[in-house]
């Protein structure tokens, strides 16, 4: 066979592996789902799911964009974004239209609907550090260090997380 075929095995382990509450990535991926948990009944009252908040955030800090750079914020891919913006669209909450600079590009834009829901999203942090136990500076910098996580895999696997202009 040739090497194509064979391809190196994964060095072994140097040693044994983490217990799962030691392993960083579960730690992270578990407080994910437990602040998801926490944030599910205010967002069903408000008729959003987390990733169509998510959505909305994205608008709320850029409103106009397409789906491919509102999945290139978001680091999804455009499939799991266009559902939750066709939902969104359906109850109201945003509006897809031609760019009116190049009309091959669909654009993503916040209704009044969808402006008047983001000032209601302040419990989702007030829930957060309530919660949490941590200080406003505590959930600062435990962010930032997040981020900073973040910025390093994405750079492992030479993703830059830009936001392109004019993606869809």
């Amino acid at each position: 066979m040739t090497d194509a075929q064979n391809p190196p095995a994964a060095p072994a382990p140097a040693g044994p592996t983490l217990p799962l509450d030691g392993q960083l990535c579960f730690s992270i991926y578990s407080a994910s789902l437990a602040i998801q948990r926490v944030y599910k009944p205010m967002l069903d009252a408000m008729g959003v799911t987390y990733t169509q908040y998510l959505v909305l955030s994205t608008l709320w800090e850029r409103d106009g964009l397409t789906i491919g750079a509102i999945a290139e914020r978001l680091a999804l891919e455009p499939s799991t974004i266009t559902p939750a913006v066709k939902r969104l669209e359906a109850a109201g909450f945003l509006a897809r239209r031609r760019s009116t600079t190049d009309e091959r590009l669909v654009e993503v834009h916040l209704t009044q609907q969808g402006r008047e829901l983001h000032p209601k999203t302040a419990c989702l942090t007030d829930a957060l550090l309530r919660n949490s136990g941590f200080e406003i500076p505590q959930m600062i910098a435990l962010n930032r260090t997040v981020q900073d996580l973040r910025q390093g895999m994405r750079k492992a696997v030479g993703d830059s997380g830009a936001v392109p202009a004019d993606s869809e």
